[in-house]
């Protein structure tokens, strides 16, 4: 039971100080002029007050509540390393033995686990709600059971009472980590690229630990380099990418003995190879109606440096210009098919004859070109059949197409042969197909290597495609594509022909014949792969970081196309092999934010924690008493941690009853006045 003043005012508390104010100043005038009752004056006017002020007993029934510790259970990932999990549960079964022996106090067990997106531990996040699902006022404290790797310390709620953390881990905790502290999206092929990476231990070595590592770097399914680095310090790894498209680095170091984990030990790096400008040697002989196509198609894509050389004259021609008034330069020959001939990732040849104006020296050197690596394109008119064709000339060696001398003069629909419906440069125009125009001239040849994707009338070979050595060679046996451009008959696809064309010979990655491609969200995998073969594939073998292996059967999706879904039972880097074929894929994030720094600290939380007078204790130092200690102080000390009894409380009944009824209040004011007139009057007597 607990009991109260309260006022219940017949007038309003303005008036009631303004006539307060006035009986002060008539007491004060009483004192002014001596007269001897004053005092009982002072006890009338109180009378009078509380008439108007109306003052009650209230007797207030409360019921008192327990006080609610809040304990906090981290159980992310980082604290399933060591002895930490068996640490967490004795200190636990210790804290519900403090929590039951003070009395009137209740725990709230909270746990949590890893965030979803590779936000790691987020125990503010959960503190904050468990303080929302509680009322405030019988909070007496909170407990983090934690290795005190938080991510969101800095993001702490208003505590109204101390927190505190009981920390896992032990003092002899030590990891060696690899950081990838600077690595770029992509890279120019060609030029050179730093990673900049460090060895760090955290905590303190064991004796004998060496003070270098070894470092163990692959380039997708290359084998891998290993080198000897030192620990502490950054490292810049310079690196060349081997091809364009997605480059995977996996580099990794050994496990050493007592470290905590070997999570962190390795890290993949994924660097996206692209092209700094295509280099095109356009090279134009016979003057012909789509003589511009090439030239327009590269020259509309700004990531293109032509070279366009173009033969005005063929040198039969008689010209008696003075040389004095021949405005044009001679052309470099020498120096773009001898010197330079290197730096061009195409040379396109577009009705081109050699009519001795390039010595056969210098065409010799492109087919050692293509053997390097080089690609050359061949867009044939009549030309191509005749003496001083290029099949006459040391380009024979590497030419899938032999030309018969015949010139095919007739309307004609271009068409996919069946392999083309499969091959990645004409697979994608096929549902067009039926829509294209006609054509009215082809050059017959007969294929003797290569791939024919493309046929003309009575299926003649109409786009031939080869390799030969590590370059790539094509022939398109006719020279009327630009009325595809034009839109003659409803035209066709000829800028995504052409473009396809020539990335296919440039090596882009999807658009090889025989190819492995896929795409990775976050654990679910989807492995696609094209062929140009007629047999479906042999079984996908994927093989996990752990060395785990699964096959697959993929699925045909379309002519040549097979696909198949996988997801991975963790985070890491997939090898995928198919018959010759092999791909490396990073699956999920490379190292998880719970494995960034394992050692147990409690910095992350120590700011929070000072704030609300709380205190620190690492578990291996033995259980801790829980005490009760008054609001506002030092809550932790040696072995012990302390929490604020709030003294909460539910109401259940009131009752409120006036002091006096007002006329009581009434009469003894009138007695006291007419007492304070009859001592006055007896006094002057």
């Amino acid at each position: 039971m607990t009991q109260s003043i309260v006022f219940d005012p017949l007038l309003p508390w303005q008036v009631i100080y303004a006539l307060g104010a006035l009986a002060l100043a008539a007491l004060a005038l009483a004192l002014w002029r001596g007269l001897a009752g004053w005092p009982l004056r002072a006890l009338a006017l109180a009378a009078l007050a509380a008439a108007l002020t109306g003052p009650a007993l209230q007797s207030e029934d409360r019921a008192a509540q327990s006080d609610i510790v809040l304990a906090l259970i981290d159980q992310t990932t980082s604290q399933g390393l060591g002895a930490r999990g068996e640490q967490t549960a004795a200190a636990l079964a210790n804290l519900r033995a403090e929590v039951a022996a003070l009395g009137n106090t209740e725990l709230r067990e909270v746990p949590f686990t890893d965030a979803a997106g590779d936000e790691g531990s987020l125990a503010m996040a959960a503190l904050k709600a468990a303080l929302a699902r509680e009322p405030q006022s019988r909070i007496a404290g909170a407990v983090i059971l934690s290795d005190g790797i938080i991510h969101d310390a800095d993001r702490a709620p208003a505590m109204p009472a101390p927190l505190h953390l009981l920390q896992t881990g032990r003092t002899a905790d030590w990891d060696r980590r690899l950081i990838i502290k600077d690595a770029p999206a992509f890279g120019i092929l060609g030029e050179e690229l730093r990673i900049t990476l460090r060895i760090d231990d955290e905590g303190t070595p064991p004796a004998g630990t060496p003070s270098t590592a070894d470092i163990t770097i692959a380039v997708d399914t290359d084998a891998p380099a290993t080198f000897t680095v030192p620990v502490g310090e950054d490292l810049e790894l310079p690196l060349v990418l081997p091809h364009a498209g997605m480059n995977v680095l996996e580099l990794s170091l050994p496990a050493q003995a007592g470290e905590l984990t070997a999570r962190n030990n390795s890290a993949l790096v994924q660097i996206n190879g692209v092209r700094d400008r295509l280099r095109v040697l356009l090279v134009s002989g016979q003057p012909h109606t789509g003589e511009r196509v090439w030239r327009n198609l590269l020259k509309s894509d700004p990531s293109v440096d032509l070279v366009h050389f173009t033969i005005l004259r063929p040198p039969e021609k008689q010209d008696e210009t003075p040389t004095e008034e021949l405005a044009l330069i001679a052309f470099p020959t020498r120096e773009l098919f001898v010197e330079k001939i290197k730096d061009f990732d195409l040379i396109i040849f577009d009705r081109f004859s050699v009519q001795g104006l390039l010595p056969m020296e210098y065409l010799d050197n492109i087919v050692q070109y293509v053997r390097g690596g080089g690609t050359v394109l061949v867009s044939a008119g009549p030309e191509y059949g005749m003496v001083d064709s290029l099949w006459r000339s040391p380009l024979a060696e590497i030419l899938p197409a032999e030309p018969t001398s015949r010139v095919i003069e007739q309307g004609f629909v271009p068409a996919l042969t069946p392999l083309g419906l499969r091959h990645p440069v004409t697979a994608g125009l096929a549902a067009s197909s039926k829509t294209w125009g006609r054509w009215f001239r082809m050059i017959e040849v007969r294929p003797i290597s290569g791939q024919v994707v493309m046929s003309g009338p009575n299926d003649a070979p109409l786009l031939v495609l080869d390799r030969v050595g590590q370059g790539r060679i094509a022939v398109l046996a006719s020279d009327h594509v630009w009325l595809w451009g034009r839109g003659f008959e409803g035209g066709g696809p000829q800028l995504d022909l052409l473009r396809r064309l020539a990335y296919w010979m440039l090596k882009e990655p999807e658009l090889e014949e025989e190819a492995l491609t896929t795409t990775a969200t976050d654990l679910a995998l989807t492995v696609r792969r094209s062929t140009v073969l007629e047999t479906p594939p042999p079984p996908l073998v994927i093989t996990a970081p752990n060395g785990d292996a699964v096959e697959l059967n993929m699925t045909k999706q379309a002519e040549g196309r097979y696909s198949a879904e996988f997801t991975a039972p963790e985070a890491g880097l997939y090898r995928l092999a198919q018959g010759d074929l092999a791909r490396v894929v990073a699956v999920g994030i490379s190292i998880p934010r719970e494995y960034a720094q394992v050692v147990a600290s409690p910095a992350a939380l120590a700011p929070a924690i000072a704030a609300t007078k709380g205190g620190i204790a690492r578990i291996e130092d033995g259980p801790i008493d829980l005490r009760h200690v008054g609001e506002g102080r030092t809550a932790a000390g040696r072995g012990w941690l302390g929490i604020t009894p709030r003294g909460a409380y539910v109401t259940q009944g009131i009752r409120i009853a006036p002091l006096l009824p007002p006329w009581a209040w009434l009469l003894i004011a009138a007695s006291l006045m007419l007492a304070a007139w009859l001592w006055e009057g007896r006094r002057k007597a």
